[in-house]
């Protein structure tokens, strides 16, 4: 007799993909009312498993019951009717198309015949209200930053009632503030019965939220848990060693300035932005969404102009908004957007690896495919990228390994000044262990590195110095010995005083909040 509590039920779930065995045998149940997480080292099989119960993948061996009876998944339909809605980490949302026009897409109110726009955008509107998100449901998608994107997301799948609803790395883009917003949202549909599945790298999110976790490693699932269980106790099961040291940082000696900026300025964007980075050392840039950190990052590689303000590499002035003359200095940049900006989705990981070094490796119109094929399967060594082959589409791979090539490819191209925006979101502690070990040799190795991180842990942990951004502006400095979390968010929090401002506190004007980071 089946359970009437539990809503979905997976026994002996196998998928396969040439080459790789991408789930082996996975058990999972989720029950009314409850959050149960997911968790599981980049590569693990979670996001296969989510792509089943969403129907994106069919399953080649093991079942799938819903409400006690066996069920097929064969479209975003099936997980309709069967109450199933997911939300994915890769945006499912139309650029060209409003904030309402997303929600409602291929389900919009109609009355006469016509679509009931009014309506539309006032039950658009309840929703966003519910997530606490401030957008009109007149916006354009393409209009909005990241943190927005994900909560339209979110709105979308509360409108489709479901009584599953899987979250995939929901909170990877959002501000503290914003993450309670959503735990107060996933608390209330707990409560109204909703059955959640919850994926996130953030162990300290698990007990906070969670009621059970599964750990899935290698394709298998290796135990089923309390929520409170201690954290150590689930890196073990997940990575299957312990961590002893999250945040490996080692100072090396510093040397001179390889990244010098002076007086930045992008109009309403971000004003008067210096900083310079030493051979040797990681600046972090910490701030709330839109206090412009991305904007500067973008800047400083040359993908966006600026007014006014000086870039220097090594001594030398950059052209102001020329990427090639930012790459020919030893700039590269690795980009909050990795699938965006930072991969070409439908090459593969050989061909990606050596995006920026193709140039340096073609003499008279030959590439030295020899020499660049040796080159990327020295690197994807290097990196412990997890791939079928150097041939593998980059797409195909997971978030943790997407990164590595992202990096790898400026490791190719002997970058002596990296920036890395948001360089660990979305992956598991055991690569962000190894990314930040990789921070290490660059750093031991005489490069300058410029983190931008929305994990303020992680910026502490891994940072020399503490860059603090707000409104558009360098809020204040800190050593690592000074930076702690209250003096980080003391700045990031304050009104930052222009040049010229009068010394009797006189507010500085208010600087318009970019969109993005």
């Amino acid at each position: 007799m089946s359970d009437p509590d539990e809503l979905l039920r997976i026994e002996g779930i196998r998928k396969t993909f040439p080459g790789v065995i991408a789930l082996d045998g996975v058990d999972f149940d989720l029950r009314r009312g409850e959050v149960h997480v997911l968790l599981g080292e980049n590569g693990a099989g979670k996001s296969t498993l989510i792509k089943m119960l969403s129907g994106a993948y069919t399953p080649d061996a093991g079942r799938i019951l819903a409400g006690g009876q066996e069920v097929r998944v064969h479209g975003a339909q099936d997980a309709a009717r069967l109450g199933i809605a997911t939300i994915y980490q890769e945006f499912n949302l139309v650029p060209d198309l409003t904030v309402a026009e997303n929600i409602f897409l291929g389900r919009q109110p109609r009355r006469f015949g016509m679509i009931d726009r009014g309506r539309m955008e006032a039950d658009a509107e309840v929703l966003l209200a519910r997530v606490g998100v401030d957008v009109s449901p007149r916006a354009r998608v393409r209009e909005l930053g990241i943190a927005r994107l994900q909560m339209v997301e979110i709105a979308k799948a509360l409108s489709l009632d479901a009584r599953v609803l899987i979250m995939d790395e929901p909170t990877a883009v959002l501000t503290s503030e914003e993450v309670e917003k959503l735990f107060a949202i996933v608390r209330a549909l707990r409560a109204d019965g909703v059955g959640i599945v919850f994926i996130t790298h953030h162990l300290d999110e698990i007990a906070a939220l969670g009621d059970r976790v599964t750990v899935i490693r290698d394709g298998r699932s290796v135990g089923q848990v309390p929520a409170s269980t201690p954290e150590d106790e689930l890196v073990r099961l997940m990575v299957g060693r312990s961590i002893a040291q999250q945040y490996p940082r080692e100072r090396p000696e510093t040397g001179t300035p390889l990244l010098s900026v002076e007086g930045l300025t992008r109009d309403g964007v971000f004003h008067d932005v210096g900083f310079e980075v030493r051979a040797g050392e990681v600046v972090g840039i910490a701030g709330l969404v839109g206090a412009g950190r991305t904007e500067v990052a973008r800047a400083v590689f040359g993908a966006d102009p600026y007014d006014r303000g000086t870039v220097r590499v090594g001594g030398a002035v950059l052209r102001r908004a020329d990427v090639n003359a930012a790459m020919a200095a030893g700039i590269g940049l690795v980009p909050e957007d990795r699938k965006g900006q930072g991969l070409v989705l439908d090459a593969s990981v050989e061909e990606n690896l050596g995006l920026v070094t193709l140039r340096s490796a073609t003499r008279a119109g030959i590439v030295d495919l020899k020499g660049q094929h040796a080159a990327a399967e020295r690197i994807a060594d290097r990196l412990g990228v997890r791939m079928a082959g150097l041939g593998q589409q980059v797409r195909t791979l997971s978030g943790g390994n997407q990164q590595k090539v992202v990096i790898g490819k400026w490791l190719l191209a002997d970058a002596r000044v990296l920036i890395l925006d948001e360089p660990t979101r979305g992956i598991d502690v055991g690569a962000k262990v190894e990314i930040y070990q990789l921070i290490n040799e660059l750093t031991a190795a005489g490069a300058a590195v410029l983190m931008i991180s929305s994990d303020l842990p992680e910026v502490l942990g891994m940072s020399d110095r503490v860059l603090v951004m707000a409104q558009g502006r360098i809020a204040g400095e800190l050593t690592a010995d000074e930076a702690t979390q209250d003096a980080v968010m003391s700045l990031a929090v304050s009104t930052p005083a222009a040049p010229g401002t009068p010394a009797d506190g006189t507010p500085a004007t208010e600087v318009e909040a970019p969109r993005g980071h």
